[in-house]
């Protein structure tokens, strides 16, 4: 496995995280432990698609006249638009 260097910058708070999984043994240094919990997010957003994804074709399996309407297709974007224009207001 390659390794590459990169200087990075921590908010207080996660730079205490950090430290204080070091501290307690869970990583030997703050590399390891920035690496570690990375791959611990990554790993977890996977197993989140994984789920999405999982869901999604069983929904997509189920026979038409099983689906439920979620209304008409003009409506689909109606809320984020409306969010959208009223973001646009505030500026």
């Amino acid at each position: 496995m390659s390794v590459q260097k990169q200087s990075v910058s921590f908010t207080d708070t996660a730079y205490t995280f950090a430290k204080e999984l070091v501290e307690a043994g869970e990583y030997p240094n703050m590399s390891a432990a920035v690496s570690g919990e990375l791959a611990k997010a990554k790993a977890e957003r996977d197993r989140e698609q994984s789920l999405f994804e999982a869901e999604l074709e069983r929904r997509l399996s189920q026979p038409l006249d099983q689906w439920e309407p979620v209304g008409e297709a003009s409506n689909v974007t109606e809320g984020a638009r409306a969010h959208l224009a009223a973001m646009a207001h505030k500026s």
